[in-house]
């Protein structure tokens, strides 16, 4: 019986199989600007790429594909879609790009097979394709698999070059390409709505009219919608052996997800705390206080151990915007979220809970730091410290 499993699942994901391509994109130099700037500052330079990237996108017959939270953007292009009509659409993007923002994205380019579930695109190829644009892209680049390639005719009059790094290869995407050069989309015709913006809708439409050289008006705007509260970000390990077939580490991974938000709602108090969102292998909790966010913290934590996860959490404290996106969600952005995740997702090891300095202090002020030790890295040029135990 355990052996028909696996073909079991197969078969359950076999319904949701679509094939295309998967266009993501992910910002470069956002760093280095967003420490000079404030946060509405920040969301405006990351909004006007992702417009950019939304009408020539649909202009060339694609969909958005989930809510385009922080700097990342996703497109989906059926599997009818002419490969040369696409990059021409993508060239253009990033020549509007350059022309008319303060940040340049990355973009990667998989024509494959994918699980279309809950809205997003799941599945080895999808998870290889991400990894490609956020880890192994840069500013105006453009990077296509093999896939993509050889389905451009011979006179397609693109120029290609095999892309250096991780030797033109990236798991089950075989050679990768960057486009260096070829025919442009013409202009893109604006399009009927706005992409999956992870803000209040009152929010983006304020954002819309933010004008950086006004500093009255972002310093309004900043009054009316940023709060100070406490982000609780944590990360689960991942599923699996490492040895399961991908069908069955993606429902693994789901089944894993929908207990781990079973575990944090369980455990989340009645007042002062709301669930942001739980996805793949993240959740997200916001605080109006981090006195009741530590000990919450430190409880999921064994609670996902007695569940047999491992997890790694990240809290830190600051003004953030959070409220519901038009699709009835919730999402966050801020830069404590940025500092949660760098503390949980690359620093940490699997088993701990890290502190922002800013949380720190505040705890230790009332209930201590039993536990916690202070540590120190450097990331991307940027000294952080923070506690951790």
């Amino acid at each position: 019986m355990a052996g028909e499993r696996p073909h079991r699942r197969r078969r359950l994901l076999g319904a949701h199989v679509t094939t295309g391509y998967s266009v993501v994109s992910d910002s470069a130099g956002l760093t280095k600007l967003s420490r000079s700037l404030g946060l509405l500052e920040v969301l405006a330079l990351i909004d006007g790429p992702k417009r950019v990237l939304h009408a020539y996108g649909t202009g060339a017959g694609g969909r958005a594909v989930g809510v385009w939270a922080a700097d990342n953007a996703q497109m989906f292009h059926p599997a009818t879609t002419d490969a040369g009509l696409l990059l021409s659409a993508l060239l253009r993007a990033q020549d509007e790009i350059g022309r008319t923002c303060r940040i340049r994205v990355g973009i990667g380019v998989h024509h494959g097979d994918y699980y279309g579930l809950d809205g997003g695109l799941y599945g080895a190829e999808a998870d290889a394709i991400e990894h490609l644009a956020e880890n192994h892209t840069e500013g105006g680049e453009i990077a296509i698999t093999e896939a993509v390639a050889e389905r451009l005719p011979a006179d397609h009059g693109f120029v290609l070059r095999r892309k250096d790094g991780h030797g033109g290869q990236d798991g089950p995407l075989g050679a990768v390409y960057r486009v260096l050069d070829g025919p442009r989309a013409g202009d893109a015709a604006p399009p009927d709505g706005w992409y999956p913006i992870p803000y209040p809708a009152a929010f983006y439409e304020d954002l819309l009219r933010l004008d950086p050289q006004d500093a009255g008006l972002a310093a309004a705007l900043a009054e009316k919608h940023l709060r100070v509260r406490t982000v609780v970000l944590a990360e689960r390990g991942e599923a699996g052996t490492g040895k399961d077939v991908p069908e069955v580490a993606l429902l693994s991974g789901l089944d894993l997800s929908a207990r781990m938000r079973e575990l944090g709602l369980r455990l989340l108090p009645a007042e002062g705390a709301v669930e942001v969102k739980v996805a793949g292998p993240l959740a997200i909790y916001l605080f109006d206080d981090p006195g009741p966010a530590v000990p919450f913290a430190l409880e999921l934590r064994a609670a996902l151990a007695e569940a047999g996860m491992t997890c790694r959490i990240g809290l830190d404290s600051g003004p953030v915007l959070s409220g519901r996106t038009p699709d009835g969600g919730r999402d966050v952005a801020g830069a404590p979220v940025n500092q949660a995740s760098k503390m949980a997702q690359d620093l940490a090891a699997p088993g701990l809970v890290c502190l922002s300095e800013a949380v720190a202090a505040q705890v230790a002020a009332h209930a201590g730091l039993g536990g916690f030790a202070l540590v120190r890295h450097s990331v991307s040029g940027v000294d952080l410290a923070f506690y951790q135990g």
